[in-house]
């Protein structure tokens, strides 16, 4: 299972968040061939609500949009967290300028919400968010993965094998 041998994705990691949706994504791209590096917002070491923890690869800051194929923003608490961060919100804005491949999941669309990108796209995320992502200009939809351009979406952890089979027919080609 190489279909995607060479692509660089990164994953972001903050304090809470959904342990499934940075473990899930992080082990089926790296199944499939992808190099997966965790990113955090300036500790090592995160834990997510669950308790399992994730020490990173380097800072937000390290990351250079042209080294990446795809940023992966998990949900849980952490978004909450991961919005606050500047270098977050320009490197979810760097990788959007430059068509690059953005997937979130559940309460992560906070961060493209902050990060001002979701203007007239069509998403999905956790129900209880949907306001504040249509108060961001984004059209809602409740489906298990949304895709607009370089946008993928998903709504929970139940979606998870569809929101990874997307990411990874998506950087196939």
């Amino acid at each position: 299972m190489n279909e995607i041998q060479g692509r660089k994705v990164a994953v972001l990691a903050e304090d809470l968040y959904e342990d499934l949706e940075l473990w899930y994504p992080t082990i089926r791209l790296r199944e499939a061939g992808a190099a997966v590096v965790l990113l955090g917002t300036g500790d090592a070491r995160y834990t997510g609500k669950h308790g399992l923890p994730v020490e990173v690869d380097g800072p937000v800051e390290s990351a250079r949009v042209s080294d990446l194929d795809a940023l992966v923003i998990p949900g849980g608490y952490a978004p909450d967290r991961l919005r606050r961060s500047q270098p977050v919100l320009d490197l979810v804005r760097d990788m959007d300028r430059a068509g690059k491949l953005i997937a979130f999941i559940c309460h992560a669309g906070w961060v493209p919400a902050s990060a001002g990108i979701l203007e007239g796209r069509h998403i999905t995320s956790f129900f209880s968010i949907r306001d504040d992502m249509e108060n961001a200009g984004a059209r809602w939809e409740d489906s298990p993965v949304v895709m607009d351009g370089n946008l993928v979406t998903s709504r929970s952890p139940d979606d998870l094998p569809d929101f990874c089979d997307a990411i990874i027919s998506y950087l196939a080609g």
